[in-house]
């Protein structure tokens, strides 16, 4: 067992010992986690770098992680299955299944929300994965202490390439990614040497629009401090600043190397420790194990069933199953040399092919694989649910997850896999009030995707579970399909849509997509040499169609899709004032309430029924979304005892879009 021991630093009831419906209080665990895995064995051999960390006299490379447990006091008062969270940045949020607002503040409590979760008796555990979160006493994130490849030993060593894009101009950056904006929060991916001749700063509009190399006395690795370069290792300094909008990259050898992928390992380790070790707090708890992560913890998920990483060392299936939601068609850098595990856009390993899960001939590399193949000569291939947003089918890449690139058409998925897209949202839960700013700090040019499709989301950790512990197959997939006629290519359904007024459309000419990727001599290592050759030729990029009322008609619709009062997207252009004209706001799409009036649709020239043509009022919009909501009930997308909260947030969408429009409203 790679898990020597859990170094205890808290252990006391959760929520001052709250109880939870018939499974009853919960205690809470949080501890650091020490590992020591073998380089040498075959369950490790995929970690890019492992054989060059440092080892123990047993010959076992040795690092630590933070983690964080939640349990039913009671065992036999628990469902006997674990759900393993991938933090995402080192949170430990619930939002997507414990019902509560996402604006809650980033701290080291665990927010229990309307207790879903828990009162369905489920072990919750997180466990640490990623270097470059920043450590704090507070423990307000969780991190993985890495172990390092020391400088000598990284022949080649290959470069870093950070990539920049801010909304607000500013003489200097922190060298850290920050595509997420302030909530990325990472910690600094310090240069080697300040004086690096070799290291290059490129600038182009879009993001594969043409480089141009930015003269190196121009730049250099500093802060700007009372309007003077100050020298640092950990931030970059351009002439003249860098201007919101554009995309900067910053090519570059970092002064640490952490071993990226013994994340994966901590992920995978800590959770066989949990289910199998009679020594762990959960012993003779759990039956069932499920890898559950959003974003780039999904990709993180996409990248551990690639790598064939579900057993352990004692050839013992961790996971059962895996949710992996919003990962759309990508991977990501979680296991290769200077990888920075938050990135998304940077065309580097994240973005290769496999992309689906069957083995398939790639025409435009030449290559064949799927993204299962080593789970299948490994074995102990989960049970696997892919959800995803309209978001990662408008940025280009989650079709590629399901689509025959041969012949353009659908792929067969594997048995063992359902996937759904939850229509016409955006990348995270959507909010109300109106408005067109975001939590990641950008503006829209249009209001925010409203929609709010966390109900789906708990169906279907529930259903995944079901199919698991008692083998009830789940509802049928449902995605975007050239066999039901209901996809199309961005540039198609854009013309649909141009004729909504109010809906601001991206520019098709900066729409970000998949190229084949060339990244050097040493990629099959793990090693790239970027910036990437990108291939002439894009890969399809294939999204919902939508209906009369410009909202998606493939996926699993919320019941106010079904009984609409606006169009909502999984795209929204940037704001003038933030730059990038034409661009796409990573993450986020747009809502377009319909008119109040059949006089105010006539005058605005809207070919959507105004929401009094619709309804009759208030209580009859609500009536047909319970209607709706039952008919989900019906076939197992939506909990039965989610029907309410549906109707609450179907009433608050109504609510706000029944609202006089304002001229801002930002």
């Amino acid at each position: 067992m790679s898990v020597t021991h859990l170094e205890i630093l808290d252990r006391q009831p959760y929520e001052n010992g709250r109880s939870f419906g018939e499974v009853g209080p919960f205690e809470r665990i949080d501890a650091i986690a020490h590992y020591a895995v073998d380089p040498g064995h075959a369950a490790n051999q995929g970690i890019v770098d492992l054989a060059l960390a440092e080892r123990n006299d047993e010959g076992r490379v040795r690092f630590s992680g933070d983690m964080t447990l939640l349990m039913p006091r009671q065992a036999d008062r628990g469902n006997r299955a674990l759900i393993m969270h991938v933090p995402n940045r080192g949170g430990r949020q619930l939002s997507r299944l414990n019902l509560y607002p996402r604006e809650s503040p980033v701290s080291a409590a665990v927010e229990p929300g309307d207790g879903f979760l828990f009162e369905h008796g489920w072990t919750v555990g997180w466990a640490a994965w990623q270097w470059d979160v920043p450590r704090s006493p507070e423990r307000v994130r969780i991190g993985l202490a890495a172990p390092e490849v020391p400088l000598a030993a990284r022949q080649p060593d290959g470069r870093m390439q950070l990539r920049l894009q801010i909304f607000r101009s500013s003489s200097s950056l922190p060298l850290t990614d920050q595509h997420v904006g302030p909530h990325g929060d990472h910690r600094l991916i310090r240069s080697a040497d300040v004086n690096d001749a070799e290291a290059t700063l490129l600038v182009r509009r879009g993001p594969y629009g043409e480089a141009r190399t930015i003269a190196r006395d121009r730049w250099r690795f500093a802060r700007a401090v009372d309007g003077q370069a100050v020298e640092d290792d950990g931030h970059i300094w351009l002439d003249g600043g860098f201007e919101a909008g554009l995309t900067y990259d910053v090519l570059y050898t970092p002064l640490n190397c952490p071993v990226v992928g013994a994340g994966l390992l901590a992920t995978r380790d800590l959770a066989s420790y949990l289910r199998y070790d009679e020594g762990a707090p959960t012993a003779g708890a759990i039956n069932h194990a499920i890898a559950e992560g959003q974003s780039q913890c999904g990709r993180f998920l996409r990248t551990f069933l690639h790598l064939g990483l579900n057993n352990d060392e004692a050839d013992r299936p961790v996971f059962d199953g895996v949710l992996a939601h919003i990962a759309g068609g990508r991977r990501g850098e979680f296991n290769n040399r200077h990888g920075q595990p938050s990135v998304q856009p940077t065309p580097l390993f994240g973005h290769l092919f496999p992309f689906a899960d069957d083995p398939q001939t790639d025409p435009l590399t030449g290559q064949t694989g799927g993204l299962l193949d080593r789970l299948r000569q490994n074995g102990g291939v989960p049970k696997i649910f892919y959800t995803d947003t309209s978001s990662e089918y408008w940025r280009g890449d989650a079709s590629l997850s399901h689509t025959d690139l041969a012949s353009g058409g659908d792929c067969a998925l594997p048995g063992e896999v359902r996937r759904y897209l939850f229509s016409s949202t955006q990348h995270s839960a959507g909010e109300v009030p109106l408005t067109n700013q975001t939590v990641f700090g950008g503006i829209g040019t249009v209001p925010v995707n409203i929609v709010d499709y966390r109900p789906l989301y708990r169906a279907a950790l529930a259903n995944l579970l079901a199919w698991i512990a008692d083998g009830y197959e789940p509802p049928a997939s449902a995605y975007p399909q050239a066999s039901t006629g209901t996809r199309g290519t961005r540039r198609d359904v854009m013309a649909t849509l141009s004729a909504i007024p109010g809906l601001a459309l991206p520019d098709a000419d900066v729409l970000t997509t998949m190229y084949p990727l060339d990244l050097g001599a040493f990629a099959d290592s793990g090693i790239a040499t970027p910036p990437a050759k990108v291939g002439p030729t894009a890969y399809p990029d294939w999204v919902s169609s939508v209906d009369a009322n410009g909202n998606e008609a493939a996926g699993i619709a919320m019941p106010d899709i079904t009984v609409p009062v606006a169009t909502h997207t999984g795209f929204n252009p940037r704001h003038p004032d933030i730059g990038g004209p034409g661009e796409m706001l990573e993450y986020i799409g747009s809502t377009v309430p319909f008119a109040l009036t059949e006089e105010a649709r006539a005058a605005a020239n809207d070919p959507r029924p105004s929401l009094a043509e619709r309804y009759a009022g208030r209580d009859d919009y609500l009536a047909q979304v319970r209607q709706a909501a039952q008919a989900l009930v019906g076939q197992r997308y939506l909990l039965a005892q989610d029907i309410d909260v549906c109707l609450e947030i179907a009433a608050e969408r109504y609510d706000a879009c029944l609202a006089e429009p304002s001229a801002d409203r930002a």
